[in-house]
């Protein structure tokens, strides 16, 4: 099995990421530490908003890389697929974008978290 950083995002913004429409990721929170590889993009429908709350509907829809970390401007209101900008928040670039075409289910958590999984049909450790 192979162990992936994953970050969850609400759909469709998942899928948005996964086609290419979504070139910029908005959070109030920077990485650790850069650049990163291989982040596993997982969408679910549902806002986690306590650090406790996980969503085991989620889908694996995309491996991206994210190289630059910056301060969000509102000229990246378009390729962040946003409705509006807000101060205070940071821009993560996504680039190397590659698709998954999983259909399984897999956890969402806040933040970054840890999957172990085979990348053919994502079949998950328990995620405790």
């Amino acid at each position: 099995m192979t162990k992936y950083v994953a970050l969850s995002i609400v759909s469709p913004h998942g899928g948005n990421i996964a086609a290419g429409r979504k070139t910029i990721e908005v959070r109030s929170w920077v990485p650790p530490t850069l650049p990163i590889k291989d982040l596993l993009i997982v969408e679910n429908t549902n806002f986690l908003t306590d650090g406790f709350q996980v969503d085991p509907n989620g889908r694996a829809v995309a491996l991206v890389d994210v190289r630059l970390v910056e301060p969000w401007l509102p000229s990246q209101v378009e390729p962040a697929c946003s409705s509006g900008w807000q101060p205070g928040y940071f821009a993560w670039h996504l680039e190397n974008v590659r698709s998954l075409a999983s259909t399984g289910r897999v956890w969402a958590k806040r933040k970054f978290y840890e999957l172990s999984c085979l990348m053919q049909g994502l079949s998950l450790d328990d995620p405790s």
